[in-house]
């Protein structure tokens, strides 16, 4: 095998992505997880989920954007990932994301309206919440004991 086939995305079954596990305690409906598939970058197996239930769209964040026409490429057709695109990535890592189904919340701030449209159950939604405030409760600096 030559060096670029190594990089280049393929489809491997969903099981082997890192991220599965994850999704599977996320989601509300897991049954989608069956129609979920691997997707692999630079050897690194990744889920994609498809839309179903609750969960309106999904999206994958790809450092190349020779990389991510390749992701789409391997998504278009396949069942729950209608409406492909790749986009300018909003976040400042940069990159490119492939979203596919309706266009996410336009408010990156509202994280309970972001979760629930990408079909995450609401005790995911509560736990996320809980360990956001914790980190941010961890953040404020302290006042000294005069």
């Amino acid at each position: 095998m030559n060096a670029a086939a190594g990089i280049l995305p393929r489809l491997v079954p969903a099981y082997l992505a890192y991220d599965f596990e994850h999704f599977a305690r996320l989601l509300a409906d897991p049954e989608l997880l069956r129609g979920a598939v691997g997707v692999r970058v630079h050897r690194a197996p990744l889920l994609a989920v498809p839309i179903g239930g609750t969960r309106l769209g999904g999206s994958m964040s790809i450092d190349l954007i020779v990389l991510a026409e390749k992701v789409h490429d391997l998504l278009l057709g396949l069942r729950g990932f209608p409406d492909l695109r790749v986009l300018p990535s909003p976040y400042r890592s940069g990159g490119q994301v492939v979203e596919w189904g309706a266009r996410p919340p336009s408010s990156p701030h509202d994280d309970a309206a972001r979760s629930r449209f990408y079909g995450y159950s609401e005790a995911a939604i509560e736990r996320r919440a809980e360990l956001a405030a914790r980190r941010s409760s961890s953040t404020v600096p302290q006042r000294s004991p005069r």
